[in-house]
């Protein structure tokens, strides 16, 4: 829009100054013409009064000779009795110009060759004829340089009109820049951004459109985001019951059956819980408090920890952590190890969750006070009745993060899950 702001300018202003530069172009060259043909005009005069006034003897052919000392052009006169004066004039017989001006009439003649002036002058019993003479070179000196300077001034004149044009261009498009630049920004997912109203109306309509689009997208993340949390608290706390209820039954067979559907079940909600907020996370800045983040999650998770009798202990700093995930990321991963405790422990065994920083990490850890990992038949650590879905999207979450998440061994009683995440600093 800038350089077509620019070029719409430097057109108008061009054919603006070429509509007072060609008639001013001309204007000199007539101006020059004219002031030629006065300067022979008036030499003219001067000889005719010489011729009219003095005898034709020999001190009249000086006093010609020596009036057209100081003039650029010719100067000659023909005497009645046909003798020549001054500068040569070849041809005098025969000019029909010479017949003309013997006639008695005064007249001047402007053609390629440059121009001339005639004058009848009444002398010695007969009419004498003063011709003189300037070529077009004469005529014209001084045009060159006039029109250089007139041409010179023109194209400066565009040039400061383009310099102008450029620059008011620049602060009628620079609002629309930075407007462009907000869009882009809240693309990458930056939903805090807004733009500055400023510019023309219009480019301030147009802010005021994008803030309130941008907040638009905010209330309904934020909607979206409670939604599919209170999805995920709906869900795994059902399940999380029935798998307490399935521990509890006495036929083995049974429960063994139970157990491997609520497996299914399990990680069925883990994955539709997984992907309902992947398009949250994927639109969320970079970039949260672990220590809010941990403190928000552990308050979601307290009433439950209540209800089944277990003792919740929350170690957090005091400080605000930074760490390189959303909040919705790091919400996950806290949710994914408290619910592990939940899931995998009996009633009543307590839990601690702690945030600690180490150097430029942050280190989350979540020990609760159970037996601890049992070895499957295949090899693998995992917790007894685990899909292992949702550790392995916490530890996917963690590695995205530049960290990592550290699992206890098997068969180590009081179990710790630990996420190293390094700091933003």
């Amino acid at each position: 829009m800038r350089r077509q702001l620019t070029a719409l300018v430097a057109l108008v202003s061009t054919a603006m100054v070429v509509s007072f530069v060609v008639p001013l172009l001309l204007l000199v060259s007539t101006l020059a013409e004219d002031r030629g043909m006065t300067a022979a005009a008036q030499q003219a005069d001067t000889i005719a009064i010489l011729v009219s006034g003095m005898p034709v003897t020999s001190e009249l052919a000086e006093a010609v000779a020596a009036s057209t000392q100081r003039f650029p052009g010719t100067a000659s006169v023909r005497l009645a009795d046909g003798t020549i004066l001054g500068d040569d004039w070849p041809g005098a017989a025969e000019d029909p110009e010479v017949t003309r001006a013997r006639g008695g009439e005064a007249f001047s003649v402007r053609d390629a060759a440059g121009g001339r002036v005639y004058v009848p002058v009444l002398a010695g019993g007969g009419v004498s004829v003063v011709r003189v003479a300037i070529d077009d070179d004469q005529l014209r000196q001084g045009v060159p340089l006039a029109w250089a300077s007139i041409l010179g001034v023109g194209v400066a004149l565009c040039l400061v009109a383009v310099w102008l044009a450029g620059r008011a261009a620049r602060r009628l498009t620079a609002p629309l820049q930075e407007v462009a630049a907000v869009a882009h920004r809240l693309r990458e997912g930056d939903l805090a951004a807004r733009a500055a109203d400023a510019g023309t109306s219009e480019t301030v309509e147009l802010s005021r459109a994008l803030n309130g689009l941008a907040e638009r997208i905010g209330h309904l993340l934020v909607a979206e985001r409670e939604a599919v949390g209170k999805l995920a608290h709906r869900l795994r706390t059902p399940t999380t019951a029935l798998r307490l209820e399935v521990d509890g039954l006495a036929d083995a067979e049974a429960a063994d059956r139970m157990r491997a559907a609520l497996l299914v079940l399990q990680s069925g909600i883990d994955g539709v819980v997984a992907e309902a907020r992947r398009p949250l996370r994927e639109g969320s800045p970079l970039g949260a408090d672990a220590t809010a983040i941990v403190a928000s999650r552990v308050a979601y998770w307290a009433p439950l920890a209540e209800d089944q009798g277990r003792v919740l202990v929350a170690t957090l700093p005091r400080q605000p952590l930074p760490v390189r995930l959303s909040a919705l990321q790091l919400a996950d991963l806290v949710d994914v190890l408290v619910d592990n405790v939940f899931a995998h422990t009996d009633e009543g065994v307590g839990f601690s969750v702690s945030l600690t920083r180490t150097d430029d990490v942050a280190v989350l850890e979540v020990r609760d006070e159970g037996p601890g990992l049992t070895p499957r038949s295949e090899g693998t650590q995992r917790p007894v009745g685990s899909s292992g879905l949702g550790l392995e999207i916490a530890a996917h979450t963690a590695q995205a993060a530049g960290g990592q998440l550290q699992r206890p061994p098997t068969g180590v009683a009081r179990p710790c899950f630990r996420v190293l995440l390094p700091l933003e600093l």
